[in-house]
């Protein structure tokens, strides 16, 4: 296992370059404007006093709005969530329960435990302590008697980080013996995602377990259970191992192509026609980032850039006005139609305001925010500076007191080249880590000055610079991208250029519903054919690469930062089934049809797309 990691306080890792483009069209569209368009998260909100809606929207909600406001230091996102907060810190009573009188489910106030942790280490409000003490000491009287239940009952780890936070600030062994408690009462994901109960196809009925948001939760409880463990004083060894055992289990099962597991709203199996939910997206990322905390990990880096990089922003139309509640690897239309979903409504993977259900438009906010602030992490014990992903930004924080900002100028993952000029305030000692993907491990080069400089990742993934650093270096880390495959069943692959997974792009016309709701309801049809296979007789290698600046919408088709000119032909005999692409025909599939380009683009920047092709075989001249 890596070295354990805090995270920075929020606020103090910016966004730059196309990294703040792309939160800037958060905050202008569907985050920024979600309360003016949705009753939910109107004036009535039950989390405003109000008779609405008094469940997990508004703390869902405000999970993501907070994060954002405070990366991008954005007053008027502020105010909007200082609303929210005023209301839920006045709402406590004598015993210590807060939130709507209407409901006093568990699982709302987990997230709304972590909407105060967040806002309390962007602020430091110091009534926020006080407060999550006197509402633990209620959950303590009230849990033997009143013990978790559905959601609350496999979603646990949420509550338990919020108690841990407090126990760093307030060591009462009551908050350890409440996450004790929690964890009791949640269920064994660890062994039902490595034993024999795992199901290996799609789900056919509702079960907790099977519940995509609640499996990509339920990953975080090796993580959450080494962090209480250390707290308790106790060895916690094997946490990463569990880990890595139910992420290889799920891959077995039901990984795609993309590197995540199905799931739509079950677990749905390995084949490219399934999708991911929304929230499933966002949790997964959550937890990538809480896991990389407790085990420090490169690969846990490695992971989070594969689904931040491509599955979060293909949850939304490039200007995020609107959002799927299911995405496929291989898309070919977004549109109000019968699909074979594990369970969801025809208008699952329309773009729109809320599609199939409310839960992905409340949750929708949490991804990219909470993915810059934990570009960067503290390594525990050594006060030092660890990159877990790359992404154009500047943190800036103090290390021993001494005031410390490391710039970090990249177009990557469009670009190999990461740049980055430390400052401090006087000389100081601290160890950087850089994290070496997984994929270039070998091939990445640093220069430190100009100079080359000696770059030996090493078991857990980081190179370690350990040195008096006094301000004004340069290091310049070059991460090389080559095209690589990704085997799939009956000889399908996928390709993917570093962090980035490439699609064969299909032509997209964007086709406004009739009495949209929100910004905007759309489906997205193709404007040609789609049943393309991959010729690899040419050799990958040959195959160009074309970078250009990333504009300033990142995630769009026309204009995706980088482009692969990949050869291919059509798959006469690879029709649709259930209006979706049906699985991949055997390979290699010999056609007759001629060869010719294909434009491969990243998976986020095509709503259409196919992400798992066959390979052809040409005719013989």
């Amino acid at each position: 296992m890596g070295t354990r990691h805090t995270q920075l306080a929020l606020g103090e890792i910016r966004p730059a370059g196309w990294l703040r483009r792309q939160l800037r069209l958060q905050a202008e569209g569907l985050t920024g404007r979600v309360e003016e368009i949705w009753p939910d998260l109107g004036p009535g909100s039950g989390w405003l006093g109000g008779p609405g809606e008094d469940w997990e929207r508004g703390p869902y909600y405000l999970d993501g709005l907070v994060p954002l406001a405070h990366v991008l230091d954005d007053a008027a996102l502020r105010e909007k969530a200082a609303r929210w907060i005023e209301w839920m810190l006045a709402s406590q009573r004598p015993d210590g329960q807060f939130g709507p009188e209407s409901n006093d489910d568990w699982w709302p106030r987990m997230v709304a435990l972590k909407v105060l942790v967040q806002h309390a280490e962007a602020t430091g409000d110091a009534r926020v302590p006080g407060f999550l003490a006197r509402y633990f000491t209620y959950q303590l009287a009230h849990l033997p008697g009143r013990p978790l239940t559905e959601w609350g009952a496999v979603r646990a780890t949420e509550n338990v980080l919020a108690a841990l936070w407090l126990h760093a600030r307030d060591p009462d062994p009551r908050w350890l013996a409440l996450s004790e408690l929690l964890l009791e009462q949640n269920a064994d994901w660890v062994g039902y995602l490595t034993g024999d109960e795992l199901i290996t196809g799609p789900a056919t009925v509702f079960e907790h377990r099977t519940h995509g948001p609640n499996v990509a939760m339920g990953l975080k409880v090796p993580a959450v259970r080494a962090l209480l463990d250390e707290a308790s004083g106790r060895g916690g060894e094997g946490g990463y191992a569990r880990l890595t055992a139910c992420l290889a289990a799920l891959d077995r099962w039901h990984g795609q192509v993309h590197g995540m597991f199905s799931g739509d709203e079950w677990l749905a199996g390995r084949e490219a026609h399934h999708g991911i939910e929304t929230c499933q997206v966002m949790e997964y990322l959550f937890t990538l980032e809480q896991s990389a905390l407790a085990f420090g990990e490169g690969a846990l880096g490695d992971l989070a850039e594969l689904v931040a990089f491509n599955h979060l922003p293909a949850a939304f139309d490039p200007e995020m006005r609107a959002h799927q509640y299911h995405q496929q690897a291989n898309q070919i239309s977004a549109t109000v139609a019968e699909r074979r979903w594990t369970l969801s409504s025809d208008d699952a993977n329309i773009f729109g305001l809320e599609p199939h259900f409310g839960c992905c438009l409340a949750n929708m906010h949490q991804g990219w925010p909470k993915f810059v602030a934990s570009l960067w992490m503290r390594s525990v014990g050594d006060d030092g500076l660890t990159a877990f992903a790359y992404g154009p930004s500047t943190v800036r924080t103090r290390v021993g007191g001494t005031e410390v900002t490391v710039e970090q100028t990249t177009d990557y993952p469009f670009e190999e080249t990461v740049r980055l000029d430390v400052s401090v305030s006087a000389p100081v000692r601290f160890p950087l880590r850089l994290r070496v993907p997984g994929w270039c491990r070998g091939s990445a080069t640093l220069t430190v000055d100009g100079e080359p400089h000696p770059l030996a990742p090493g078991a857990d993934g980081y190179a370690v610079l350990d040195r008096t650093w006094s301000g004004g270096e340069t290091l310049r880390l070059t991460l090389p991208m080559r095209l690589r495959k990704e085997r799939r069943e009956r000889g399908a692959l996928g390709l993917r250029l570093g962090p980035l997974v490439l699609v064969a792009a299909v032509p997209e016309s964007w086709r406004p519903l009739p009495d949209a709701r929100g910004l905007g309801e759309w489906e997205v049809v193709p404007l040609g054919s789609w049943n393309h296979g991959l010729y690899l007789g040419d050799g990958l290698e040959n195959w160009p690469i074309r970078r250009t600046p990333v504009p300033e919408v990142p995630f769009a088709a026309a204009t995706a930062p980088v482009t692969v000119r990949g050869r291919g032909a059509r798959v006469y005999s690879w029709r649709i089934e259930d209006n979706s692409a049906a699985v991949p025909p055997d390979s290699p599939v010999p056609v007759g049809s001629p060869l010719g380009d294909l434009r491969l683009v990243p998976y986020g920047c095509a709503r259409l797309r196919l992400a798992e092709l066959p390979t052809v075989l040409p005719p013989r001249r």
